[in-house]
């Protein structure tokens, strides 16, 4: 699944793609210790899925990609200002 697909779930369907993946990556496992499966690609692309899942869910939890849930003012900047002494430069 795609970056963008992943960013567009709910955070309930985030969950249930992870637990399905997860799900997914026991049987092959399963399978490819019985020997009735040669699904190395499948593993690897099911591992990298479930990371992109886990990182995205990680993100919205510290607030790093999504909506922050209360809008933080934004700092003032003050600006300091010499005071002019009114002597000439010599």
């Amino acid at each position: 699944m795609e970056l963008e697909k992943i960013r567009n779930l709910s955070d309930a369907e985030l969950r249930h793609q992870e637990k399905t993946a997860a799900e997914q990556l026991f049987r092959l496992r399963f399978q490819v210790s019985l020997g009735q499966n040669d699904g190395m690609k499948k593993i690897r692309e099911l591992r990298k899925e479930i990371a992109r899942i886990k990182t995205v869910a990680r993100e919205r939890e510290l607030e790093i990609h999504g909506e922050r849930k209360e809008a933080a003012p934004a700092p003032v900047a003050t600006e300091t200002k010499t005071a002019e002494t009114g002597k000439g430069a010599r």
